[in-house]
């Protein structure tokens, strides 16, 4: 799972993953909202790719048609 945190460099913001800077933003304020929604989308994703599921099987088997 990536970490993301915020450091202070200068005026504005970077936002880190994994001690990757990635992005830089003039407001602590939108940092925060950009680490919350990455978090957000994250999660979501790893309930998608959740392996508990299995995939579904076809819900019609194609039929090769017989050739008099």
């Amino acid at each position: 799972m990536t970490s993301y945190s915020m450091i202070k460099v200068g005026n504005d913001y970077v936002v880190q993953a994994n001690d990757k800077c990635i992005l830089k933003v003039a407001s602590r304020r939108r940092a925060a909202q950009l680490i919350s929604e990455a978090t957000d989308l994250l999660n979501a994703l790893a309930v998608v790719e959740s392996p508990d599921i299995a995939p579904e099987a076809p819900s019609r088997r194609r039929e090769t048609p017989e050739l008099p």
